[in-house]
């Protein structure tokens, strides 16, 4: 198919959209012309990870590897997994309450909630809002958006733009996953990988100084390249059965390598693209953070960047792949522990299922 324009709510929303055949883009760089645009910035972060601690040596006894291997291919030592009887809701609860605490924000001061994720509590209703009627939200707007391991950078640029023309004031973004009851703890290709967690922001109309501001992002998704990562049963297409559970259909499918290979070529690609968009050079990023995903990924991309790895933020090593939650755990623990400071220059480049990745640049 040869490209065509089309128009739709989020090509009102996101600014941009471009379909080509199955491959859809949303670019939400920059700020749309306008006397009335206003600026959004981060007044708080928080998160939450479950309190088990699985180590490297639980997989030795299950599956064919080793600690050492794990590390090596991965930069992987721990991960954190729920307690049967808990969910995701539970995380991103906690984790929006530390959010709030930070911002000196009330729950019924929030027009909108935005979680990005995969894994809700159930198909029906949103994660969104079961966190909004615990929190006590009660005049919020509550959705999820499902964008696999960017759905956090995803759920940014959604609210973002509802804010820039003020109809929204504050908003609550959530990045948050249970991967460990999607995992087959028979495939070593992939149990050693994922843990859960939830991490949380609070988006405020900002003066640009003292709350900071989001000052670009990119989105972009390609359909074409769905079945690299997937979890191909319990939706309408392969609903739950006996037989879907024989078939471990409702666990991760991955194709770990070539998975790799498009990991660094979309992460450098979205975060060189809002650089150069921005006029940013790699030697004013004071942070980078990248979606935890594997240390050998980060660190070629790191490279390819020009970023130096002791501006890289990491916690891979004990959280692991914690999908949508990853980069905004990995902010907030870098907010908290001093690392990040307020006037910092933060670049945060993610991808995963879809196949979707994104980038923000963002001034703390």
């Amino acid at each position: 198919m040869g490209q065509r324009r089309i128009r739709t709510v989020f090509s009102i929303l996101l600014e941009k959209s471009v379909r080509i055949g199955y491959k859809f883009r949303i670019r939400a760089g920059g700020h749309p012309k306008g006397d009335q645009v206003k600026k959004i910035g981060i007044k708080g972060t928080g998160s939450c990870v479950p309190e088990r601690v699985v180590p490297n040596s639980y997989f030795e006894k299950i599956v064919d590897t080793s600690d050492e291997w794990i590390v090596t291919r991965t930069g992987i030592r721990a991960r954190r997994m729920i307690e049967p009887g808990q969910a995701l809701s539970d995380l991103a609860t906690s984790a929006s309450e530390r959010a709030l605490e930070m911002a000196e924000v009330s729950p019924e001061e929030l027009d909108l909630i935005v979680i990005g994720t995969s894994t809700a509590d159930m198909l029906s209703p949103s994660a969104g809002c079961i966190v909004q009627h615990r929190l006590g939200a009660k005049k919020a707007v509550a959705f999820d958006v499902n964008a696999g391991c960017p759905g956090f950078i995803y759920g940014l640029a959604v609210a973002q733009k509802f804010m820039q023309d003020g109809s929204c004031r504050k908003a609550l973004v959530v990045g948050g996953e249970i991967v460990s009851n999607r995992l087959d703890f028979k495939d070593r290709t992939t149990c050693v990988l994922f843990g859960d967690g939830a991490g949380a922001t609070i988006l405020v109309q900002s003066n640009g100084a003292e709350n900071g501001e989001i000052l670009a992002m990119d989105i972009e998704s390609d359909g074409d390249l769905w079945n690299l990562i997937n979890v191909p049963g319990g939706g309408s297409r392969i609903p739950p059965s006996h037989e879907m559970l024989e078939r471990g259909l409702q666990y991760v499918k991955m194709q770990g390598n070539e998975v790799f290979k498009q990991a660094v070529r979309t992460l450098v690609d979205s975060a060189q693209k809002i650089m150069t968009q921005q006029g940013i050079t790699s030697e004013e990023i004071d942070w980078f953070i990248p979606h935890q995903a594997n240390i050998r990924i980060m660190q070629v991309v790191a490279e390819r960047l020009g970023i130096p790895m002791e501006k890289v933020i990491i916690n891979v090593h004990k959280y692991g792949n914690t999908s949508a939650a990853s980069i905004p755990v990995a902010m907030d623990e870098a907010v908290r522990n001093g690392q990040i400071h307020r006037g910092d220059l933060i670049l945060a480049s993610s991808f995963g299922a879809g196949l979707t990745w994104g980038a923000a640049l963002i001034r703390y």
